[in-house]
């Protein structure tokens, strides 16, 4: 073959400006699709080999090697697959091949979104010129008799092209780096990028520093260390190609270290193997969850036939997902996903859907056949089962009837269990704790009746029971400390109703006078505990503003969602009654005042901490009560 000169055909000069620039969002990108297209040659050839079309030595070692020369400046993609012929060199290289290319290039020349070009059509190769200012092939053609070709340009549209000196099948790609991309050059560097894209890569690849020099201590090595190969950067059979049945536990854990550098183990996983109607294997990783669901972050790794393409793409991985640790391997999405490609796609949808579906299937089996793990696991599970419930209906209705709640019996039960058992004290209402060490008090007053609430202590769970409501009609959730619930009211009727209410408007005027505070709403109840003088109760509406206060970063909203607490006083208690009767006994205004401030902080802390004045005056105060026992 005579050598050649000529012009790319593409139908337009900003092809190689539209590439630098505006073609892939990461500048590594490059070395992805050179090392897929070599990967592409390997399986071509290992598939003409398999059906009897061309004959390989049976010690043919299908690799690639990835070498890096600072000195010069170089770096080499080298692979032993099918290669090319000087008219494949021609009808795939010299011609970029799309489909409306000019019309094309006029729409997103001035656009900068990387995402509208990806995928639209195949310029793999091309990458290349973004950080080469000159690119060389060699190859050889696996056909009988073809002559090895080179092929040059130096990244304008025009080409030499003629006979190379290479004796073996395969191809090497060689890159001439422009001075703003020789980082790439730094052996240490391009181990990472490959070690990212290639870490599971069907063929062993290897990574060479030409400039690399000869160990001084080598010779006083033995003969064995000397002789010893290379080890591939990559694992050719990732765990998601075995069997699930072929798989350990132990294999499992390891794998999950390997990928993820997390030596935490995770609780549990899925591994996923599907043929019809799309092609997905991987495995999907349950991790050891933060209550707070805004704060937790994981790492759903897709690939294309092994190959790495993003982590945690929101149109094939379901949002509340992406809160795992995994690995999905997608052989029917394209290496290049555009963002209009995922969302009009509909086997896109379909793989999200699939996905959502095994991990409520996971979760509903382990519910089944291992509740005591279920049970062990919610703690670290339950945020991403809400939220997820929250954000997929789908989800929800495959899971609604396996969500778990903590009682303040320390039993586990759904909401339906709940409801039952509770059916007759208080039917349809769902009491529940927010906080168990403050609401102590609350919590006691309801084991003294036999009642027992749900315990909802996380961030999420103010917008869960609202998202339950909703779900659910007629079933309400009403914090421990919203209501003094029927069932701590002593029902006794032997008073005189008149009496009742004149004692309540005595104890009323009492606490606003003595707390200077006539905006105070007090209620007088009797109830069943006699130990207990006073408590505070918050209106649900008001407890639940509070929550979506914090939720908001903490602002300050009560201007908006004013408090509406509520002092109750127990007048069947014995320091309740003691008042009642000192009232109009001037000698006892002082120490009256006193047991007025004194009950009113101590129903304060049992519904929250108090504030520094207020504590210093109470501890004060406390002080100032002792002495006048002695």
């Amino acid at each position: 073959m005579a050598k050649e000169k000529g012009n790319i055909s593409i139908n337009t000069e900003n092809i190689f400006p539209i590439i630098k620039k505006w073609l892939y969002s990461e500048k590594d990108i490059f070395i992805r699709e050179l090392v897929s297209n070599a990967a592409d040659a390997i399986s071509k050839l290992n598939k003409l080999a398999a059906m009897g079309e061309t004959t390989l030595d049976d010690d043919y070692k299908f690799k690639i090697t990835v070498s890096v020369n600072k000195e010069a400046g170089t770096i080499k993609v080298i692979d032993n697959g099918i290669g090319m012929t000087g008219d494949e060199v021609k009808k795939y290289i010299n011609q970029i091949a799309f489909s409306g290319a000019k019309d094309f290039i006029e729409k997103y020349k001035d656009k900068t979104d990387d995402q509208q070009i990806i995928g639209h059509f195949g310029l793999g190769f091309y990458s290349s010129f973004m950080v080469a200012k000159k690119v060389k092939i060699d190859t050889l053609s696996y056909v009988e008799g073809a002559q090895a070709v080179s092929w040059v340009s130096d990244g304008n549209t025009e080409f030499e092209m003629e006979p190379s000196d290479k004796t073996d099948v395969g191809s090497v790609i060689t890159l001439y780096l422009a001075d703003d991309s020789m980082e790439f050059v730094d052996h240490y560097k391009m181990s990472e990028v490959l070690r990212k894209y290639f870490a599971f890569l069907p063929y062993e690849l290897y990574l060479v520093d030409e400039n690399e020099k000869p160990d001084d201590k080598k010779e006083e090595k033995d003969k064995k260390e000397e002789d010893k190969k290379p080890e591939p950067l990559n694992n050719v059979n990732p765990l998601w190609k075995k069997n699930p049945k072929d798989c350990t536990e132990e294999e499992y854990k390891a794998f999950y270290r390997e990928v993820f550098m997390d030596f935490q183990e995770p609780l549990f996983w899925i591994h996923l193997n599907m043929e019809y109607p799309f092609r997905m294997q991987g495995i999907i990783y349950f991790p050891r969850l933060k209550h707070e669901f805004e704060t937790m972050e994981g790492k759903i790794k897709l690939y294309y036939n092994q190959v790495f393409v993003a982590d945690n793409i929101k149109e094939v991985i379901p949002e509340f997902l992406l809160m795992l640790k995994g690995m999905l391997d997608c052989p029917d999405l394209p290496l290049n996903v555009s963002r209009s490609f995922l969302q009009n796609e509909g086997y896109v949808q379909m793989i999200s859907k699939h996905i959502t579906k095994k991990v409520a299937d996971k979760l509903t089996l382990l519910y089944k056949k291992e509740n005591d793990n279920y049970i062990k696991y919610w703690a670290d599970i339950h945020p991403f089962v809400k939220y997820g419930c929250i954000r997929e209906n789908n989800f929800y209705e495959r899971v609604k009837d396996i969500i778990i709640f903590k009682t303040t019996n320390d039993a586990y039960v759904s909401l339906s269990e709940y409801l039952e058992n509770n059916k007759e004290k208080h039917e349809n209402t769902v009491y529940y704790v927010s906080d168990v060490k403050q609401q102590a008090q609350y919590i006691n007053m309801f084991k003294e009746n036999d009642m027992e609430a749900v315990i909802l202590n996380t961030m999420i769970d103010s917008h869960f029971i609202s998202f339950l409501e909703s779900q659910n009609s007629g079933v309400k959730f009403l914090g421990i400390d919203s209501d003094v619930t029927a069932n701590l009211k002593d029902d006794s009727k032997d008073e005189d109703e008149k009496e009742v209410k004149k004692i309540a408007e005595k104890l009323e005027k009492l606490f606003k006078d003595g707390l200077d505070n006539q905006e105070l709403k007090v209620q007088v109840e009797k109830l069943k505990s006699e130990s207990t003088p006073a408590m505070i109760i918050l209106s649900e509406q008001s407890k639940r503003m509070q929550d979506m206060s914090r939720m908001f970063g903490g602002q300050d909203m009560s201007h908006m969602f004013p408090k509406e607490e509520t002092l109750v006083l127990n007048r069947n208690n014995k320091l309740v009654k003691a008042l009642v009767e000192s009232i109009g006994n001037k000698e006892n205004d002082d120490k009256r005042k006193l047991m007025v401030k004194q009950i009113y902080d101590l129903a304060l802390l049992s519904h929250k901490p108090l504030e520094p004045e207020a504590m210093t005056a109470f501890v004060q105060r406390s002080i100032e009560l002792m002495e006048k026992m002695i």
